[in-house]
């Protein structure tokens, strides 16, 4: 059975399909010699060879994928790219090693965000995850300065207009108040860019602090210090396969 390149990259731990989609289009994966192009299709066999950035990855039918979720505590001012030309702080150098894969990020968090990220070697699993259709609820705790108002909650959870389409929150729920600082959780079922920021800056509020709590049923443990991981059990990632109706592992 042959089937899209992406898929089957991702499905052996070497990327979302998304970022292997991109890959694609900078031409740098080589299938059986050949240059790969965005829409092809391979068959997995005993003679096939796929090289990324000319070294030969591992496709072979009896390679066993045992899927691995990590949970990471994002600090304020780290990225989530594997390289930066500035040299900031980068979360990978903080992962553990994993052999004949690569860690996969489940989401971003912008520079100024800190919280939960998660990331898995299964591709498949990470683009499932992010797509929108699967609706996965994601949880913030925000920080803001002064009121919100009865209109502009409304305004919230039933939507703002943004650049890429119109955008709300599934639940804003007030938590605590410190003086002027006023503390909520918000909880919201896609990804785009900037999201969380975008929605309140639609109504004029400036966010002070930004901290992902939850995705799906996964919350930030509270013994996690920033700057570390914990693995996730098999019962945790079998929930989440089932969330996208993968098979349990």
């Amino acid at each position: 059975m042959n089937e899209k390149l992406q898929k089957v990259l991702a499905r052996f731990g070497y990327g979302s399909r998304r970022n292997i989609e991109k890959i694609i289009k900078q031409r740098r994966i080589n299938v059986n010699g050949q240059i790969a192009n965005l829409g092809d299709r391979i068959e997995i066999n005993n003679f096939t060879k796929i090289s990324i950035d000319n070294k030969i990855i591992t496709t072979s039918l009896t390679k066993k994928i045992v899927c691995r979720v990590i949970c990471y505590y994002k600090s304020e001012g780290e990225i989530c790219t594997s390289y930066d030309p500035y040299g900031r702080k980068n979360i990978f150098n903080k992962l553990p090693n994993i052999n004949n894969a690569r860690w996969i990020n489940i989401g971003r968090l912008d520079l100024n965000t800190s919280g939960l990220l998660l990331f898995t070697n299964d591709g498949e699993l990470a683009n499932r995850l992010m797509h929108p259709s699967f609706q996965i609820e994601r949880e913030y705790t925000v920080c803001i300065l002064g009121n919100l108002n009865k209109e502009k909650k409304r305004h919230l959870i039933s939507g703002v207009q943004l650049k890429d389409g119109k955008a709300a929150f599934k639940k804003v729920i007030f938590q605590k108040s410190y003086g002027l600082n006023k503390w909520y959780n918000v909880i919201i079922t896609e990804g785009r860019n900037h999201e969380v920021r975008r929605i309140w800056a639609a109504l004029g509020i400036k966010i002070n602090k930004l901290i992902r709590v939850r995705y799906g049923n996964i919350t930030l443990p509270k013994n996690l210090s920033i700057g570390n991981w914990i693995e996730l059990s098999f019962k945790q990632i079998n929930y989440l396969r089932k969330k996208v109706k993968l098979s349990i592992v």
